[in-house]
Order: C-alpha cells, then structure tokens, then sequence
C-alpha cells in the first residue's frame, strides 16, 4: 500500500469490481480506447490487474480517496505487451472515474508510483502512452516530469483506426530525482 497527501494506493478487493465496471462503461472515461468494456471484460480485467499486484507487489493499484471514495479508479504501473515497439519497459498509467477528475489525483497518485518506480524497484526509465488524441493524458504526462520521446502506431489497431496513432513519452530516474525535488 502507497499512501499521498490524499490517496491511498492499494491492491484491488473484490467489492473493487463493480465500480471498475460501471466506469469502463462511461463513453467519457472510455474515449480513448477502443470499446467500452462489458462487465464481463472489466471484472476479466479487475481480476488480472488484482492477481499481477499480487504476484510482483506492485502493478495498476486501486485509488481510494479515503473519506470519499473506496475505488475512484487506477493509477500505477505495469508491463506492457513485448509488441510494443519500445519494449521490454514499464509503463505508467492510470484511469480514473469522471468525477475525479480535474482535482489533480491521477497527477498525484502517477508521482508516488514513479517514486515507487525508480527508489523502490530501482528501474531506470518509465514510458507512458496515449493515442495523440488524448490531451488530459498528456498534460498528466508533463505535469509528472515526463518528455515526449516520438510518435508511433499501436500494434493492436488497424491503420485506419482513429486511436491508432499513439504518442510515447519517458522519464529517466535522473531526470525524475531532478523533477522531484
């Protein structure tokens, strides 16, 4: 468990599940990617980021806004497929329900994980990616020190599919010891 000012940064329980659900099935939540999910595919996918966390101790970590909110959503970190075409690496990512968003959780929740990232597994970089299209994901992306690294399409979409143009940036341990001081 990863503790901020105003989050807590925990593996996922079971009642997790269900909000995961119902916000994988807001079209504004889920913009950016290629379908909204069933609840089927979420409680799939709550399960497999539950039993990842479990196995290595650390992965996409449910948030709780403790007073507020038991599951407002992920943010934390995670291997992404070796299809990728920077990879290996780990990412860092988050998603979060609407109504927290714009209160600045993600930011503060990516900057404990990146803490966790480079003084806890003591990795040198950290990428992160979104299709071109996603600015607040960006904007995160920036506000957590990281730089835009170059352009590049998603090996799981076609071509032709508006998502498909992906953007990829980093952050080194030395630039993020710089950043977070």
């Amino acid at each position: 468990m990863l503790r901020t000012q105003r989050l807590i940064l925990r593996q996922w329980d079971d009642e997790d599940f269900y909000p995961f659900s119902q916000m994988c099935r807001d079209k504004d939540v889920m913009e950016f990617f290629p379908k909204l999910l069933t609840e089927e595919e979420s409680y799939s996918m709550g399960r497999k980021i539950k039993s990842l966390i479990a196995e290595r101790g650390w992965g996409f970590w449910a948030v709780e806004i403790p007073g507020q909110s038991k599951f407002a959503g992920f943010v934390g970190l995670h291997v992404p497929k070796e299809s990728m075409p920077f990879s290996p690496c780990v990412e860092i990512g988050w998603r979060l329900a609407k109504r927290y968003w714009g209160m600045g959780y993600a930011t503060e929740a990516a900057n404990e994980s990146l803490r966790y990232a480079f003084t806890h597994l003591g990795l040198e970089e950290v990428v992160s990616f979104t299709t071109v299209r996603n600015i607040r994901s960006q904007a995160v992306m920036e506000k957590i020190g990281m730089s835009y690294a170059s352009k590049f399409e998603h090996p799981d979409l076609e071509p032709s599919d508006p998502l498909c143009e992906h953007v990829l940036y980093k952050i080194g341990r030395d630039h993020w010891e710089l950043h977070a001081l």
